[in-house]
C-alpha cells in the first residue's frame, strides 16, 4: 500500500515507532523527511484540517527553542504559526500520517491503527 504518507523525522523515536507500525501492517508509505523537505504553507494548512485540529498552534512543538525565536505564543494567528513552521520545521509536531483526506498524529504510534482501519 502506497497511498499513505508519513511526515517523518528519523531521529525521533515516536516517528520511527510509527513507521515500523505501518510497515508491520504491510504499509510502505511515502516518507517525507520534513526537516529536509519542509512542507509549504498550503500543505501545512491542509494537514491541520486533515488532522481535525482547531487551529495551527495545536500542531506546533511549543517547547522548541525555535518557538521563542519565531516570536510565537498561544495567541498567535494561524498564519503566523504556519509561517513559523515553514521557517522552522522543527516546530512541526511529528509524525503525521496521511491517507487520502484523513491524517493522524503518531503520538502515540498506535493512533495510526485507526487510519489503517479506514
Amino acid at each position: 500500500m502506497t497511498d499513505y504518507t508519513i511526515y517523518h523525522n528519523p531521529r525521533c523515536s515516536k516517528s520511527r515507532q510509527t513507521l515500523a507500525l505501518l510497515e508491520d501492517n504491510g504499509v510502505a508509505p511515502t516518507i517525507v523527511k520534513y526537516l529536509d523537505d519542509t512542507p509549504d504553507a498550503s500543505t501545512l494548512t491542509t494537514l491541520v484540517e486533515q488532522l481535525g485540529l482547531g487551529r495551527a498552534h495545536d500542531l506546533v512543538r511549543n517547547k522548541e527553542a525555535d518557538y521563542k525565536s519565531a516570536g510565537l505564543s498561544k495567541d498567535s494567528s494561524d498564519d503566523d504559526v504556519i509561517a513559523a513552521m515553514v521557517q522552522y520545521p522543527k516546530l512541526i509536531e511529528r509524525p503525521i500520517v496521511v491517507k487520502g483526506n484523513k491524517a493522524v498524529l503518531g503520538r502515540p504510534p498506535e493512533n495510526v491503527l485507526d487510519l489503517l482501519k479506514s
